[in-house]
């Protein structure tokens, strides 16, 4: 009931608000929801182009709102914010990928430079793979205890 109450109050309030006159910063914003709109495919370049322009042209928030009301909101379009799993997933898998490369990398040269040395050579790698590779573990688990995003 609460959130049926929130969204009655957000369009009552738009309602209110449809006769007042918008600012330059509401129109920037809804030219930046059209934007969106058309990078995602929701409006060809016809429409964008014009609704950009009546954006521009509008004097008031009701003729804004009239612009956006039939997109749906990048939230509600990509159910549970799907996008956003499937690039935190790569941004992992992204980030694993180059500690294991350059690890390996560097497992080899070590390797390669004992072999051709009758010396014991120190495992100096440890110290490339070591500590970056801590460090992903640590955020990896702190996102899974927290549930927090990383930051990019």
């Amino acid at each position: 009931m609460e959130a049926t109450s929130g969204m009655i109050d957000t369009v009552d309030e738009e309602n209110s608000r449809a006769p007042m006159r918008a600012a330059d910063v509401d129109r920037e914003r809804v030219a930046e929801q059209l934007r969106s709109a058309h990078a995602e495919g929701r409006l060809d370049l016809a429409k964008y182009d014009e609704r950009v322009q009546q954006a521009w042209a509008a004097r008031t928030y009701g003729e804004l709102t009239a612009l956006t009301a039939d997109l749906v909101p990048a939230a509600v379009a990509t159910p549970h914010g799907r996008g956003h799993e499937i690039h935190h997933r790569s941004h992992w898998r992204g980030n694993a990928a180059a500690w294991l490369s350059v690890s390996v990398i560097n497992l080899l040269i070590w390797g390669i430079l004992s072999l051709a040395t009758s010396d014991p050579i120190y495992p100096w790698w440890i110290w490339v793979a070591g500590p970056w590779g801590a460090l992903l573990l640590v955020g990896w688990i702190t996102e899974r205890v927290s549930g927090a995003k990383p930051s990019r």
